[in-house]
């Protein structure tokens, strides 16, 4: 097995690059996904959270009101950490469930936003970032996703920079560039991480802990 972390900021278009390593094969585990799976309505991770904060971050129809959290926590460093502390340990333990239900030659993609800026990359084989320029980003955010020029900035001035995020990259996916240029870098990509995977199945993988 290979454990890949793949990252990116915000707008960088890493959601299309593991898109398409899963139309090539790859397993893919989506931190994110996960983080809201974990709170559903009737989860004790959605317990933890209300017990934490209060009623007022539910919304009417009991499911977590995610931008009521997200004005108390953003605010506070505290009461983020606290819900991290909630959230992070079931994202861990549901993506080890993931990981091993793999093949032993599986390349297991980890798309994580937040690798670069949690000190994570340790925890995987190897680091793919999805790289960007900062026009290329604002463009996108404003454009496809709908944020004002003021929200896109903030959100992208929030995360690690651009030199620190290839700082700690193995493979760098430049997405500067047309769809088909794009394709045809992510299917060399996955030529070689199916080979070192394929290597590691064959030779069996000593270290099978996933992340935390």
């Amino acid at each position: 097995m290979l454990k890949v972390g793949l990252t990116g900021g915000i707008g960088a278009g890493k959601s299309e690059v593991s898109r398409l390593l899963v139309e090539h094969g790859a397993v893919l585990i989506d931190a994110d996904r996960i983080a809201r799976e974990v709170v559903e309505p009737g989860t004790p991770g959605l317990a933890a959270v209300v017990e934490a904060f209060g009623q007022e971050v539910l919304a009417p129809d009991g499911s977590l009101d995610r931008p009521k959290l997200g004005s108390i926590v953003f605010a506070d460093p505290a009461k983020l950490a606290t819900l991290n502390a909630i959230v992070h340990p079931l994202v861990g333990a549901r993506s080890r469930e993931l990981e091993s239900a793999a093949a032993a030659d599986a390349v297991v993609v980890h798309d994580v936003p937040l690798l670069t800026e949690n000190g994570l990359a340790p925890l995987y084989d190897l680091v793919i970032v999805v790289d960007a320029g900062p026009g290329t980003q604002l463009d996108r955010l404003v454009r496809l996703r709908g944020m004002t020029e003021a929200d896109a900035r903030a959100r992208m001035a929030a995360q690690a920079t651009r030199e620190q995020r290839v700082r700690i990259a193995d493979i760098v996916i430049d997405n500067d560039v047309p769809l088909d240029a794009l394709k045809k870098r992510v299917a060399q990509v996955w030529d070689d991480l199916a080979r070192q995977a394929h290597e590691s199945g064959a030779g069996g993988n000593p270290d099978g802990a996933g992340p935390e």
